[in-house]
């Protein structure tokens, strides 16, 4: 039996030998993924990011949880976790601690957790993990929960790859304007405000409610055959294709919250399918992944065509100031093309 039918059969060993190779960035990974693509489609992705201290991990380990053990009358979901946590800029490790957190998770066969480095990602995800998650999409998981690094104003690339992204927020941190300046606010499909046991929670919900109320006013107004026209709040419209964030309160540790997290989810995930919104972000995805993988190609493809010897005689003008960082990027694509 080959790698990729194992993976599709439910094999956990499999499972984690190919989640290895991807990340390592094999080509017998890439091979299989290609082998899965066609199996994917299915899983609802679940981005949960913030900043660090939030309890996005606690919050993460108590929604799958749920999702394991749903309330009487409701099937459980196959549950993957890609948590992602920073790397070293030194030796390019990472601690992995996240599954510290899920410790009590483990013994399910329904949950598979997979930590990765970023390896000095910027963007909150690792280059690979579009990748793991098709590969759990393909394996059969249904709820894909994604954990970011929790880098904080940088961490937008979540949005992309998501279909419903999840902003926590916490009492007492301070960083409210800084998800505000940083417009972490615009990519949440629903807001959270962990440990809301602690207080300075009103404030922290007065100043999300206060930020969303500005970028959903009510009357809502809009642009139809260009005149504008309100809508006035509560009132029913023909096609309802305003989804607002919800904010919600949790308190992760002690699994406050956590069913009417879930509720909001399923909602939202109603919302993206009956306005098409579903389509439309796996659409986004899949380009955005193209784009990343194309630039990865084209420049690895050009830097075959420059010598060593231009490339570092082009570094060592630039160190001297004698040519720009453009003019430099210029004279290398010349030098690519003339070889």
């Amino acid at each position: 039996m080959s790698l990729t039918d194992s993976v599709l059969s439910g094999e956990r060993l499999a499972l984690a030998r190919l989640l290895s190779q991807i990340e390592n960035d094999k080509p017998s990974g890439q091979e299989a993924l290609g082998e899965l693509f066609a199996h994917t489609g299915r899983a609802h992705y679940i981005g949960v990011t913030g900043a660090p201290g939030t309890g996005k991990s606690s919050l993460v380990n108590r929604l799958a949880h749920f999702y394991r053990q749903p309330p009487p009358g409701e099937s459980p979901f196959k549950v993957a976790i890609v948590a992602v946590d920073p790397s070293s800029p030194f030796t390019g490790g990472a601690i992995l601690g996240d599954r510290v957190r899920m410790r009590d998770l483990s013994g399910d066969p329904g949950v598979f957790i997979r930590s990765m480095a970023a390896r000095g990602s910027l963007g909150g995800l690792a280059p690979t993990t579009a990748s793991m998650a098709q590969v759990f999409d393909a394996a059969g998981f249904e709820i894909i929960l994604i954990e970011t690094v929790g880098a904080g104003q940088a961490e937008v690339d979540i949005a992309r790859l998501a279909h419903t992204t999840i902003v926590v927020e916490a009492p007492g941190l301070g960083d409210e304007i800084q998800a505000i300046k940083a417009g972490i606010l615009e990519i949440a499909d629903v807001l959270v405000v962990n440990k809301a046991d602690r207080p300075g929670v009103e404030n922290t919900e007065r100043a999300l409610r206060t930020m969303l109320e500005l970028a959903h006013p009510a009357p809502r107004v809009f642009r139809h055959h260009g005149t504008f026209q309100s809508i006035p709040q509560g009132e029913p419209t023909a096609d309802e294709d305003l989804w607002v964030p919800p904010i919600l309160r949790t308190v992760a540790t002690e699994g406050d919250g956590v069913p009417e997290l879930a509720a909001a989810i399923a909602r939202h995930r109603d919302h993206l399918e009956k306005s098409g919104e579903w389509q439309d972000r796996d659409r986004a995805r899949l380009v955005a992944e193209l784009d990343m993988l194309l630039q990865g190609k084209l420049v690895e493809r050009w830097r075959q065509g420059v010598s060593d010897l231009q490339y570092q005689q082009i570094i060592d003008s630039l160190v001297a100031r004698q040519i720009s960082p453009h003019q430099a990027v210029n004279e290398l694509l010349d030098g690519g093309q003339e070889s």
